[in-house]
Parts: structure tokens; sequence; C-alpha cells
């Protein structure tokens, strides 16, 4: 499991044999997942922190009603429940649900940011390394709060569209959520948000398959490779 971590963003820079000394410092602990199983609810989110090592998870929010708003989505590698640990007195209504059957290293989070006796240098790295992913976070939040603020749906899914181009690199590109997920991103009812997906297909702005999806120019139109 150590190769692997090593090529994750929160232990860069941290070498094999310090990684080691490490998790046991952290007493971290591997559990595993079922698809549509709660790893973490809103009261434990001030406590622990997990990073994904391999499946796919999803921090999202139920409402009084039943309604479901996907949050974020976190993907093998990545860190979550780093933006809300530490914060006292407060239950944050989010969960961190296995989108599928995954494997997640849980940490304390006051292990995290408390060092021991022995001050290691490698442990002020994690820290380090933990401050840039909470920023890279914040950003990411914040492209989304922009993508929520358009008026209407076509606005919103130009929005993201262009962004996950962008992340991508790549046009077409491949978004990470169905339909309804897609929809619970977006606060947007499915039907509505099938019903806009295929206007704008119509009227030339994008092609999309299933998760595949190109943003078009209409003098020069992007096919799909199958």
């Amino acid at each position: 499991m150590v190769e692997i971590l090593k090529k994750f963003p929160l232990f860069q820079g941290i070498a094999m044999h310090d990684l080691r000394k490490l998790l046991n410092c952290l007493s971290a602990k591997e559990q595993a997942y079922e698809k549509g199983s709660w790893i973490m609810d809103g009261a434990e989110a001030n406590r622990f922190v997990g990073i994904v090592l391999n499946g796919h998870v999803q921090l999202v929010h139920h409402d009084y009603y039943g309604n479901r708003t996907i949050f974020s989505d976190i993907p093998a590698g990545e860190l979550f429940g780093e933006t809300l640990a530490g914060i006292q007195g407060k239950h944050f209504p989010l969960v961190a649900e296995a989108k599928t059957d995954c494997a997640v290293l849980i940490f304390d989070y006051h292990r995290i940011i408390g060092t021991c006796s022995s001050s290691c240098s490698f442990h002020r790295t994690l820290i380090f390394n933990m401050l840039g992913i909470i920023n890279e976070k914040n950003q990411q939040l914040s492209e989304k709060l922009l993508i929520l603020s358009k008026r209407s749906s076509r606005e919103k899914l130009l929005a993201f569209l262009s962004a996950e181009a962008q992340k991508a690199g790549r046009n077409p590109f491949r978004i990470p959520f169905t339909r309804q997920e897609l929809a619970d991103y977006l606060s947007l009812d499915r039907s509505a948000l099938s019903n806009e997906l295929s206007k704008m297909q119509k009227d030339g702005l994008i092609r999309c398959n299933r998760n595949d999806f190109a943003l078009l120019d209409k003098e020069s139109p992007v096919s799909f490779v199958s």
C-alpha cells in the first residue's frame, strides 16, 4: 500500500521509509465499503479525514424531503473531509458515500495537524501538502458556485461542460457523472436536464453519448472516437 500512497498528492515529498513511520503515527486504518454505503456522516466529518485508495466516493447532502445534492466527486488518490475537519460544535449535513465499491484510508484529523514530540520533518511536509489540497478544493468550490450562480439550465450546463473540457485538456471529454448524478450536482430536475441537453444538441452546441461530451463549434464539429 505504501507504494500506492507515495504517488498521491498528500504524500508528495515524503520518502518511502518515512511514509511507513507516518502511517503508524497517524494510526491510519484501511477500510472497504460497498457501493451506496456511508463512509462518514456530518457528525464524524469534523474528526476524520479520508483518502480514496481505489474506487469512487461522493460527498452528498440529503435534505428533509429526501432530495439529494452532490457536493463533490472524489476519485482514487484524492482526500475528503479535510475542509470540514477540526470545526468544533457544528454538525454538517453532508455524507461521504461510496459511489462504487471502494477502499479508503481513514485518519484522525487531530493526529495530522498535531505533530508528535519528535516533530518529524516529514510530518510537517504532510501538513504543508494538506494545506495545498485545501486551497485547491476551495478553488474548486468557488468554480462550482460560479456554475450554480448561472440563471438558466443551459447556462449552468455550458459552464459545467466548459470547466470539464478545460480540466480534461481535450475535446471531446468524459464527465464523472450519470444523468441523475449530473442533475444532483447542478441542482436540476433530471427530466429538465435531459430535455435541455437534447435542445443543446439540436442547436449544435454539444454532442453527447452517455458520459462522453463535446463542445461544438458549428463550423468545425467534433466526432466521438468509437
